[in-house]
């Protein structure tokens, strides 16, 4: 029990950094997939359409561990040294902006184009349409995919541990290092990401059966 008590507490203590990671990187990923939806849609030119769905690929369809080792291993050999917690925040932040921005454009698109025309008709700027007519609909329509993503952000905040970032798994993999108990150490973790990942999925799932009513 002793063992068992150390493990907990020593993993606990990175609990934190994975909470951190966590809520930082999806900040980062609905605020700038927004923002990248908002030029997607609405900006009007071929150019900007392009940069967009560029990046899109570029960060989907790329690993997000090699996006790690660029912005911490590449970018240091460059000069531009970022510590580890900050540079997985902004790894896994970037990549996710690529698959909230695809999130987003299914909202937008679920939408009837005739608001649009009705609210310019009763005065509306298209900004103003934009953002006080289509994007809370729209936001209405993305929070439980994005509640799954929030749910598999959390998940795989365990591969910054290559980076050397203190969260879970890279305590564990330390702990092991140093006392050989595997089982132990890598089943509590195991518990650990239950425990947070558990109140999130319940959320997800309370989420996508109330739109799914209000859809019906």
């Amino acid at each position: 029990m002793d063992i068992f008590w150390t493990i907990l507490i020593g993993l606990l203590t990175s609990a934190g950094i994975t909470v951190i990671v966590t809520i930082s990187a999806l900040f980062v990923a609905v605020i700038l997939g927004l923002a990248l939806a908002l030029l997607r849609e609405f900006s009007g030119k071929a150019w900007i359409r392009v940069a967009v769905d560029a990046y899109c690929e570029l960060f989907r369809n790329i690993p997000a561990l090699t996006h790690l080792f660029i912005i911490y291993f590449g970018l240091a050999s460059l000069g531009l040294r970022i510590a580890s917690v900050p540079a997985a925040i902004l790894g896994l932040g970037l990549i996710g902006a690529a698959i909230t921005c695809d999130i987003y454009r299914g909202g937008y698109a679920s939408l009837k184009r005739g608001q649009t025309e009705a609210a310019l008709a009763v005065g509306l700027t298209p900004w103003q349409t934009i953002m006080l007519i289509l994007t809370p609909q729209a936001l209405r329509v993305s929070l439980p995919p994005l509640g799954n993503y929030a749910l598999q952000l959390m998940k795989d905040t365990s591969i910054v541990s290559a980076i050397a970032a203190p969260e879970i798994m890279f305590q564990a993999r330390s702990m092991v290092t140093s006392s050989f108990q595997t089982t132990l150490i890598y089943a509590t973790a195991a518990v650990i990401y239950l425990v947070l990942s558990f109140p999130l999925a319940v959320l997800v799932r309370r989420l996508e059966t109330h739109f799914g009513q209000g859809r019906a």
